[in-house]
């Protein structure tokens, strides 16, 4: 398992974008040498987890849950086949392109060491907006990517550090629930009915994705979820 590349995006003033200024950081492109992570703080006041990146749209991103967005090249890979089209590393808005890593699989609350510091936390998975569909000029796309539940995975730094390209990635750390990044997903977005099972990740989940779960089941009760958690 390996760090590809690590991809920044600089402030772009576009047209499909409804962020406070009509400006985007979502191309993101590889750098070349270190590059510093650290916890940006919280929601609306951080931003961007790794050092010349930018998140332009606070209210909708950046800040301490998700500070670190990961895309699997091999996820990329799928996504080439279904749309038809090359998807180079950062194609996604995403800061790290791994390889060898189960991106989707991984547990809320896995840990894993980039480099010889660096220790990052998954926090969920990666709901699509209207911003990456008018990056990615395909129709449907906000519905087409929730379908698919194949999303990336937003992650919390534990420890800071710098990482580069060709970092090892080790899982440090994985929880003893059955909470992944993929049921999370499905859990917030099109399997509502799935709520109650995310509250086994505990704080480990987003903190917005884990109020939802709780208000859920003070609303509708736990329901009978076991048989939908392999799915």
């Amino acid at each position: 398992m390996k760090l590809l590349t690590v991809n920044v995006g600089r402030p772009t003033a576009v047209e499909y974008t409804d962020s406070p200024g009509g400006v985007t950081g979502i191309d993101k492109r590889p750098t070349d040498g270190p590059v510093r992570v650290a916890d940006p703080g919280p929601r609306g006041e951080g931003a961007s987890g790794v050092a010349g990146d930018t998140v332009c749209d606070l209210r909708h991103h950046g800040g301490s849950d998700q500070a670190v967005y990961a895309f699997a090249r091999e996820d990329l890979d799928f996504w080439e086949r279904e749309l038809g089209r090359p998807l180079a590393n950062g194609a996604f808005g995403e800061n790290l392109t791994t390889s060898g890593l189960d991106v989707m699989g991984a547990r809320i609350g896995e840990r894993w060491r980039i480099g010889a510091d660096v220790v990052l936390e998954t926090t969920s998975g990666r709901i699509p907006c209207r911003t990456f569909q008018g990056w990615l000029g395909e129709k449907g796309w906000v519905r087409r990517f929730t379908g698919q539940a194949v999303t990336g995975a937003y992650l919390r730094v534990i420890t800071p550090g710098e990482i580069r390209a060709g970092d090892p990635i080790e899982i440090v750390h994985r929880p003893d629930h059955d909470v992944t990044v993929a049921l999370a997903f499905r859990a917030a977005t099109t399997e509502r009915e799935l709520l109650p099972l995310v509250l086994a990740a505990g704080d480990a989940l987003h903190a917005g994705e884990l109020r939802t779960a709780r208000e859920y089941v003070e609303r509708y009760g736990a329901g009978d979820t076991a048989g939908n958690a392999a799915k």
